[in-house]
C-alpha cells in the first residue's frame, strides 16, 4: 500500500518526500489541508524543512491528497502513537530489538510475547516497524524489567530471529 500512496506522486520527488514525512509521523491532513497532528495544526514551513522542500511543495502535495479520494480518506484518519522507546532510558525501561528474517511470517509477535508472559515479565509497550515503510523491520518490546539471559538465548534461537539487541 505504501508503496501505491508514493506512486501516486511519480515524477515529484520532493511531493513523495512530504508524503513520507506526513505517513512516517502519523501526521493527517484535514479537510482544509492543512496538516496535523490531533487537533494541532502543523505549518507548512516545518512540514517543508523537515521534508527537505518548498513549503509549496507542502501545500500543493496537501491539495493533491484532497483531490484524491483513496489519499483522502487515508490521510484523513491516520494517527499518531506515542512511543515509550525515547523515554526509555529516562523513565528506567528496557527496550529489546528484535530483527526478523522474514517480517511478513505470522506469528512473530505471538511467538516472542507469548515466551515474554511464560518468563512472567509484562509488557508496556510493543512496537512494530511497517515492512512496507522500513529496509529491516523490527519489533520493539518495551518492560519495566530486565530481560533475563535464559530468555534471550530462547528469543534469539527463534527460527526467523536474526539480531536480539537491547
Amino acid at each position: 500500500m505504501f508503496d501505491e500512496i508514493v506512486g501516486k506522486f511519480d515524477g515529484s520527488p520532493g511531493r513523495q518526500a512530504v508524503v513520507r514525512l506526513l505517513l512516517e509521523r502519523g501526521f493527517s491532513v484535514n479537510e482544509d489541508g492543512r496538516v496535523v497532528s490531533g487537533g494541532i495544526e502543523i505549518p507548512d514551513t516545518g512540514i517543508a524543512r523537515e521534508a527537505g522542500v518548498d513549503r509549496r511543495v507542502v501545500d500543493a502535495t496537501t491539495t493533491a491528497i484532497r483531490e484524491d479520494d483513496q489519499l483522502r480518506r487515508i490521510f484523513a484518519n491516520i494517527s499518531a502513537v506515542p512511543s515509550l522507546m525515547d523515554l526509555a532510558p529516562v523513565l528506567d525501561l528496557t527496550v529489546l530489538t528484535v530483527e526478523v528474517g522474514d517480517p511478513d511470517a505470522a506469528g512473530i509477535v505471538a511467538d516472542i510475547t507469548g515466551l515474554l508472559a511464560d518468563a512472567d515479565l509484562s509488557l508496556r509497550q510493543v512496537l512494530s516497524d511497517d515492512p512496507e515503510f522500513a529496509d529491516e523491520a523490527k519489533l520493539y518490546l518495551i518492560t519495566d524489567e530486565e530481560f533475563p539471559s535464559d530468555l534471550l538465548v530462547s528469543i534469539r534461537e527463534l527460527e526467523y530471529v536474526r539480531s536480539v539487541e537491547f
